[in-house]
């Protein structure tokens, strides 16, 4: 059974991890003729322990991923005190009666996904002063068990979100594992670019840099952060 190393160990394998993943953003960034600053790197903390956490915040990252409310509220309401200038995106899916909790806990909503959820997000951000950027997650594989709105309906769904009043500024999508990604990141790019959103977050541990050529903005990654959970020794530090 393995064990956690120091926290100074840890610290510092997570720093050279966040180290080498900026500079494969910068790499792939340059060759699209990007900027570096243009792609935000978002560490999915989700599930991970709090000691991995720890030692990622101690390395300088400040914007981070949750997929669930009430694990988001425990990892993140102490810390907030602490570390002013964090940046929390909800990337899981969230259920109307976690509308409120979710609109005073993150900073970005990246999965309005129906309608029932951008009616209920728009009435709070209204009754609590508090609005939010939001991402519709759009379900580019159509795959039955996951979450998304369909891309045909994906127009659509953009217009009766702005008409609700929610700050709808880009896209999101999780291709098929099975998939070329690249077809799914094209996808989104199109059906961003004809709705006028300038903002895709796309692109995880195993494609992020595949992602940025298609116009990802913000990419969203973990395990080649935090390695696999459950075994530090075997997985950390290895090329994801």
């Amino acid at each position: 059974m393995s064990t956690e190393p120091t926290p100074e160990n840890l610290t510092r394998q997570i720093r050279e991890n966040l180290d080498a993943i900026h500079a494969r953003i910068a790499k792939a960034a340059k060759a699209a003729r990007l900027a570096p600053t243009d792609v935000t790197l978002i560490a999915v903390s989700k599930a991970q322990p709090a000691e991995r956490v720890a030692a990622a915040l101690a390395a300088g990252q400040r914007i981070f991923g949750e997929n669930r409310v009430q694990e988001a509220e425990l990892r993140w309401g102490p810390l907030r005190a602490e570390h002013p200038d964090l940046e929390l995106h909800l990337i899981g899916p969230l259920q109307t009666n976690k509308v409120r909790e979710a609109v005073a806990l993150f900073d970005v909503i990246q999965s309005v996904d129906r309608p029932k959820l951008a009616e209920a997000l728009a009435k709070e951000m209204a009754s609590s002063g508090r609005r939010l950027p939001c991402y519709i997650q759009v379900n580019t594989g159509e795959e039955e068990q996951k979450a998304g709105i369909l891309p045909e309906a994906a127009d659509g769904f953009i217009a009766e979100c702005k008409e609700l009043g929610l700050d709808i500024v880009g896209l999101m999508c999780i291709p098929p594992a099975e998939e070329e990604p690249s077809l799914h990141f094209g996808l989104l790019r199109e059906i961003a670019r004809r709705n006028g959103l300038t903002k895709l977050s796309m692109g995880m541990s195993a494609d992020y840099e595949l992602a940025i050529p298609f116009g990802a903005t913000a990419v969203r990654v973990g395990t080649a952060i935090f390695g696999i959970r459950g075994d530090w020794k075997e997985s950390v530090g290895k090329p994801v």
